[in-house]
């Protein structure tokens, strides 16, 4: 396999994020349980984030940005999946891979969405196997406030965070790979 489709592949599997106000869930709306306002979320600086920060963005599917902090108490690990499930993010994977490999974010790209990409033959994600390499949601992580996004080297099923690091997921289409907030 192409050093640059195993990267890509790997690419597929990313996470990253902390802010201070609430999430907000792809319909612009405050997350279940939220008290602040969606901009003081946006606007949160990640080194005001104690626990894990979370970010998602979607990109092309065009739903409004997730950022989040999620309180990891006394834990020093903890699963990232476990990370999204309390900062309200619902992900979905495949079934060849499972939660290894991310393919959907809170119900996005939705089972009867086309997704479309410039220069690219479009497709509705079946969640089947890997997604193109030209549209999938990329997991990232942050080690700490300030440093170089990485791309996870583990999925959502097996990758463990430690409080001060970030997870983002980034639906990443075409040729260019964006980092969170990016």
């Amino acid at each position: 396999m192409p050093v640059l489709v195993t990267l890509t592949l790997l690419g597929a599997l990313a996470l990253s994020g902390c802010a201070t106000g609430p999430s907000t869930s792809p319909s612009g709306t405050a997350a279940p349980g939220a008290a602040a306002t969606a901009a003081a979320t946006e606007s949160a600086s990640p080194e005001a984030c104690s626990g894990v920060r979370v970010v998602v963005d979607f990109g092309t599917l065009a739903a409004p940005k997730i950022t989040d902090c999620v309180d990891t108490g006394t834990a020093t690990t903890i699963a990232a999946s476990a990370v999204m499930k309390t900062a309200a993010v619902a992900t979905e994977g495949t079934v060849q891979y499972g939660d290894q490999v991310v393919c959907r974010v809170n119900g996005r790209p939705a089972a009867d969405e086309t997704v479309t990409v410039t220069g690219q033959a479009s497709f509705v994600e079946s969640c089947q196997s890997m997604a193109p390499a030209y549209a999938y949601w990329a997991l990232w992580i942050q080690q700490s406030p300030g440093a170089a996004w990485e791309y996870a080297q583990e999925g959502l099923g097996s990758l463990q965070v430690t409080p001060g690091q970030s997870l983002g997921l980034v639906f990443t289409t075409g040729t260019e790979t964006p980092t969170p907030g990016s």
